[in-house]
């Protein structure tokens, strides 16, 4: 059993950073430890600290929101949760506590953000079943594909600029929309009743920056796809010319 959790450990820290992971089972790790380049192993810390906060806030917004309990401070813990996916990076970065446990959290806690804001709009109506749909299937298939990859190369891919884009549009959007402030006329332009906002229905002006969010999101996964295959092209050709040798 500890063989088998310390593989997983490893593979873990292969997926989030495969060159710290590397440098530091080889010994050769040259910056102090707790930098972005030579994570701690430590688990009780500040940023953690506020990582597992945001799991604990969107918890309890799910729950507030679903239930219709109180929708705006349901909606403030959501908005607050988002916040600390700014503030627990700089400060492990601040205080030299930049942790495995952080970086390995970090990614899963923006996923579980994003699908409470998908799960609650979805749970009252408010957002298209395919809006959801898309979402989720797009980010499955990016993880599978991460996944995939670590067989071509242990460092993950980079993270692109349309990708953070991508997050923040949603983000915004999906509070907007739990927010339902302020609601826009429809522009009129198709009579599809599953495009909101684009139809004659009336819409908060979030559902616009959630289409924007799609665009790119549909956009960053064609780029890793790309890079994926990239990937696996480049690792074949090295296998071939090994051979050749």
């Amino acid at each position: 059993m500890s063989e088998k959790s310390e593989h997983l450990k490893t593979d873990l820290k292969n997926m989030v950073d495969s060159d710290a992971e590397q440098l530091q089972s080889e010994g050769r790790a040259a910056e102090l430890e707790g930098t972005p380049d030579n994570p701690s192993h430590r688990i009780l810390t500040l940023a953690n600290l506020i990582t597992f906060c945001r799991l604990a806030l969107t918890i309890a917004f799910l729950l507030m929101f679903a239930t219709g309990e109180d929708r705006y401070l349901a909606l403030t813990f959501y908005a607050v949760a988002a916040l600390t996916d700014f503030l627990d990076g700089k400060v492990a970065r601040a205080t030299h506590t930049v942790s495995w446990v952080g970086k390995i959290m970090d990614p899963v806690m923006d996923r579980v953000l994003l699908f409470a804001g998908v799960l609650g709009l979805m749970l009252t109506g408010e957002l298209p079943l395919w809006v959801a749909a898309f979402v989720i299937i797009r980010d499955a298939y990016l993880a599978w594909g991460s996944w995939f990859l670590q067989r071509y190369r242990r460092r993950p891919v980079d993270v692109v600029y349309i990708g953070k884009v991508t997050t923040a549009l949603l983000m915004v959007g999906f509070c907007d929309l739990l927010l339902n402030l302020p609601v826009v006329n429809g522009l009129g332009i198709t009579t599809a009743s599953w495009l909101p906002g684009l139809n004659s229905t009336p819409s908060a002006v979030g559902i616009f920056f959630v289409y924007a969010g799609l665009v790119c999101s549909a956009a960053t996964a064609i780029i890793y796809t790309r890079e994926g295959f990239a990937i696996r092209n480049a690792w074949r050709a090295k296998q071939e010319a090994t051979k050749g040798e």
